[in-house]
């Protein structure tokens, strides 16, 4: 079988397992779950066989023109390189992880089978934007990757919280999506197709007329997707969906949708400098102000989601200093303990008893109750905070690498500015990045809340993929720095001492200094006894236990409120706390910016809707009514009437023909 009908067929079988499990959801349930595992695998088996076969040569590239579409010609075209082959094998990794995962997690919900194939046709599409070699076959798996994430965050429609999250995160995305269709016309119109290749073709050449702006719409679309400043306010409340499908939207499938699509047509954007300093100070914004969100969190899986949007910070950062090489490595990474951190607090959470949520603060006792789930969740949180040797240590120095290579002027890819710009924030997100991961581990392994009811051991199904999880996080980045450079651009991505040392040291100094903060609200909060547990009777929870730590006295006589008072956040944070916890209001932002016009704009056209237009209709139907009931008062039905009517009216013509007749 040759690579192309083997890359073919990895996002096909997805897509017709996902068309079977509904056909077959209500009639043969039995069929549902190896219809949703089976394709799956298979995929990710093909996508590995290809990947090795391509190796890192020279791309596949495939295409066929089905039926003209005019001027521009638009193709069902393959263009697969060692990006594409290897971002292939982890999304279908992760994709059957969590397929396997959710066999065991929502074994006993009633919409499994639509839930099911909504993942498989999630990734599907993924697969399709992957692999794809023209910019409209990519838009349709782009576009239909957001129709899916909107009815898999909305899954438990019956919460209000999830149907919010589900409408907010389709229109976000799409207010984003809109200039990036514009710019995908005025991309084919200046280079004549939507075969990448050939744009890349035309950039190369220096043909196309409006770099700067085209480059400009595109990342519009990159920022909904990814969930970059300022369009990255969908994310965190998506986590009303399944935890499965948080771990396959963060982790391969979304908001690596983005990033993948820079890295892909990375040389469009160099050709434009502010382009890259723009996408340069986008990256920081959204590393820094995540990352401080992150660490006011109280909800696990909203640490995970700021967590998420930072890291695809790194990855927008080493774009924009013009490695997609350290990029894509990090998206890998990442990808690998983003899934293992998603469905260890899905364990936390099934253990717990809630479909979706758990606050850290209400967390007690979870580290001998769930323990694959506390050392997997502990490898995973090592490499998120980019300590030697795991995973993420080395992808994330590969980033601050190549920053410090642009500022020091080894390369001459990205200009100094936007260097300097990535290089600063990415060192300043991770000291922050290092905080919320041990304040994380701290509250929900180490936690002094309330001891949620004891719901037995998890599915093996559940604790067998966070090991399969682990093994990456550990060990991926130890070699894969040695050898993606010849699947990828030839650059090395060797750690360099410098950005090593300092990445490191302020790694450490992040969780020392947040393990320090956590002792002192703990000792300081030690004189409330955790007994019984009860809600304040004359006020909110949270203020009182603010008040207890504040005065260093016990909340209210000898009984203790749920949440955990130790929480090193608040120390920390001081007086940014309440607003890094709302997110830095940038929801409020937004509704006073474009929800409240739009609503004004909306009422102001129903007034004159309603007063104006129906005004002029309802008089112009009285007029004739009017004019109707005169006419019928005359109609009595007396003939009396009538003819002396028509003798008055006889009389009065005749009266009208003498005058006229003797004006004459």
């Amino acid at each position: 079988m040759t690579t192309t009908t083997l890359a073919v067929l990895v996002p096909l079988l997805p897509f017709l397992g996902a068309v079977a499990g509904l056909l077959l959801g209500r009639t043969a349930p039995g069929f549902v779950r190896p219809l949703a595992v089976l394709p799956t695998l298979t995929s990710l088996v093909l996508a590995t066989l290809v990947a090795v076969r391509q190796g890192g040569d020279a791309a596949v590239n495939a295409a066929t023109e089905l039926t003209p579409t005019g001027s521009v010609p638009i193709e069902l075209a393959l263009h697969i390189d060692g990006f594409a082959a290897l971002v292939a094998v982890l999304v279908g990794l992760v994709a059957s992880c969590v397929q396997i995962y959710s066999t065991g997690y929502l074994r006993d919900d009633p919409r499994y089978p639509s839930y099911a194939a909504l993942v498989s046709l999630f990734t599907s599409a993924m697969l399709l934007v992957v692999y794809s070699g023209d910019l409209i076959v990519l838009l349709v798996g782009w576009e239909v990757m957001g129709i899916c994430s909107y009815f898999l965050v909305g899954h438990y429609w019956e919460t209000p919280e999830a149907r919010a999250a589900s409408l907010k995160a389709f229109l976000v995305t799409k207010l984003g999506d809109v200039p990036f269709l514009i710019g995908l016309f005025a991309l084919a119109t200046d280079a004549g197709s939507f075969r990448i290749t050939r744009v890349l073709g035309a950039v190369a050449s220096g043909s196309l007329d409006h770099p700067t702006l085209i480059a400009l719409l595109l990342l519009a679309g990159v920022a909904g997707k990814s969930a970059q400043f300022p369009l990255h306010t969908w994310l965190p409340d998506a986590m009303a969906g399944p935890t499965p499908v948080s771990a396959l939207i963060h982790a391969a499938t979304m908001v690596a949708a983005g990033v993948y699509f820079i890295a892909r047509l990375l040389p469009l954007f160099e050709a434009s400098q502010a382009a890259m300093v723009v996408l340069a100070v986008m990256a920081a914004v959204t590393m820094a102000c995540s990352a401080l969100a992150a660490l006011a969190q109280d909800d696990i899986k909203r640490v995970l989601a700021y967590s998420t949007i930072g890291q695809l910070g790194y990855m927008s950062g080493a774009l924009a200093v013009g490695d997609r090489g350290a990029a894509v490595f990090h998206l890998l990474s990442h990808g690998a303990f983003k899934a293992l951190l998603f469905l260890a607090a899905g364990v936390i959470i099934h253990a717990a008893g809630t479909n979706s949520l758990a606050a850290m603060s209400r967390m007690r006792n979870l580290r001998d109750r769930v323990p694959d789930a506390y050392w997997t969740m502990t490898v995973a949180l090592l490499a998120l905070a980019a300590i030697p040797p795991f995973s993420g240590f080395f992808s994330k120095e590969a980033v601050l690498g190549v920053a410090e290579h642009v500022v020091t002027g080894h390369t001459d890819r990205a200009p100094a500015a936007a260097g300097w710009i990535v290089l600063v924030a990415g060192l300043l997100t991770a000291v922050l990045t290092a905080a919320y991961a041990m304040r994380l581990w701290l509250l929900a392994f180490r936690g002094r809340g309330t001891e949620a009811p004891d719901h037995g051991r998890q599915p093996l199904t559940m604790t067998v993929v966070l090991w399969v999880l682990a093994a990456p996080s550990l060990a991926l980045g130890g070699f894969a720095f040695r050898l993606l450079p010849d699947w990828f651009d030839g650059r090395d991505l060797s750690p360099t001492l410098t950005t090593s040392v300092l990445g490191t040291g302020v790694a450490l100094v992040g969780g020392i200094v947040t393990y320090g903060a956590w002792r002192h609200t703990t000792a300081l909060t030690a004189r409330v006894p955790l007994g019984a547990v009860a809600a304040h009777p004359e006020g909110d929870a949270a203020q009182v236990e603010a008040e207890a730590i504040a005065t260093h006295k016990p909340a209210y006589g000898d009984i203790a409120y749920a949440p955990d008072p130790a929480d090193p956040g608040r120390l920390l944070l001081s007086p940014l706390h309440r607003h890094a916890a709302a997110g830095f209001h940038m929801d409020a932002v937004y509704r006073a910016l474009f929800v409240r016009p739009v609503q004004a704009g909306a009422s102001l056209v129903r007034f004159l809707d309603r007063e104006v237009v129906e005004t002029y209709v309802r008089g112009a139907g009285a007029l004739p009514r009017w004019l109707g009931a005169a006419v019928r008062r005359a109609q009595t039905g007396n003939v009396q009437t009538y003819v002396s009517a028509l003798l008055a009216g006889t009389v009065v013509l005749a009266v009208a023909v003498v005058l006229v007749a003797t004006g004459a």
